[in-house]
């Protein structure tokens, strides 16, 4: 008689990169998802692919305070960073900030460092120099550099903050 146990839920979300036809399924499973997390005061993991709109027209109709979690893969406008963290959202900042189309680098040193955390969505967008590689875990290392750089902080303090905010939001 094993109790298994949960941290997250996700990634939930939207995604309508390669087909809206079942944008409405989408947000209702979506929706479902965030109150199954708010009900056991779960995390949750936002995948969001070409539809903020959709993903903060759900967000804003379960608002709570039992609403938090990561917007996993950040690749918004800062109106969009802003909005998400007015959810209770931190936001996954991985390879994309080292791209140079990327954009967030931009904007990235408006955002207080507490609501970071960094991923690397393996196997995918390895960051710059490994692009179009294989992503893995030690190319985190560059990402926090590029923090580094961004906030004008050591590469330490990048990891201290950043691995403490995943812990209070994993409640590890």
């Amino acid at each position: 008689n094993s109790k298994i146990n949960f941290i997250a839920v996700g990634e939930i979300g939207v995604d309508l990169y390669w087909d809206t036809t079942f944008i409405e399924q989408q947000k209702e499973a979506f929706k479902y998802q965030i109150q199954l997390a708010k009900k056991y005061r779960l995390p949750i993991v936002i995948h969001c692919r070409d539809a903020f709109a959709e993903v903060f027209e759900v967000l804003e109709s379960e608002k709570s305070e039992d609403l938090f979690g990561i917007f996993h893969c950040f690749t918004g406008a800062i109106e969009d960073a802003k909005k998400a963290i007015g959810y209770n959202l931190k936001l996954g900042i991985g390879g994309v900030v080292t791209f140079k189309n990327g954009k967030i680098d931009t904007f990235l040193n408006e955002i207080p460092l507490e609501h970071i955390v960094l991923e690397t969505d393996a196997p995918y967008l390895a960051p710059t120099p490994y692009r179009g590689k294989r992503n893995e875990s030690s190319y985190l290392v560059q990402v926090i550099e590029k923090l580094s750089d961004i906030y004008q902080l050591s590469v330490q303090e990048i990891a201290k903050i950043t691995t403490q905010n995943s812990k209070d939001i994993f409640k590890i």
